[in-house]
């Protein structure tokens, strides 16, 4: 009996350490989030965040297309780090709340899906291979 009593314990204790790291991951993220939002490029990324909030109504194209007009050149790389985890995290709750499966990336002979392409997008391709220069969102104040 005292056994038992110890994996519980145990067990109890494993699960109160899980809670409390997905407590702090939480706010980990949600402080990143207003940091980007409250940052240099907010005009742009809030109209972006917006878009991630109401992702059922955004066709992948239009997501796509307002993606690839932002000249990512010029934002750091946690900015884009941050934008892309909000990305992921509406296209999860949007799977997840139509019963589809949360991950769903196309086998390497398929063509790319929307979060594919739009991670090639924040990602900073060779000299070579970057395209002509993107300006800012229309509206953005930053430079």
């Amino acid at each position: 009996m005292n056994q038992m009593k110890r994996r519980q314990s145990q067990k109890d204790k494993e699960l109160a350490d899980n809670a409390r790291l997905l407590r702090a991951w939480r706010t980990f993220h949600r402080e990143e989030k207003t940091a980007v939002l409250s940052g240099p490029y907010s005009a742009t990324l809030i109209e972006l965040f917006r878009m991630f909030s109401a992702i059922e109504h955004v066709k992948p194209a239009q997501l796509v297309g307002f993606i690839g007009a932002i000249d990512w050149s010029g934002i750091d790389h946690q900015t884009r780090l941050v934008v892309l985890h909000e990305l992921n995290s509406a296209i999860v709750r949007h799977c997840t709340s139509h019963g589809l499966d949360p991950i769903s990336d196309p086998l390497p002979d398929q063509p790319d899906n929307a979060f594919r392409i739009v991670k090639k997008l924040l990602e900073f391709p060779h000299q070579a291979e970057r395209p002509a220069r993107r300006g800012p969102y229309p509206g953005a104040d930053h430079k």
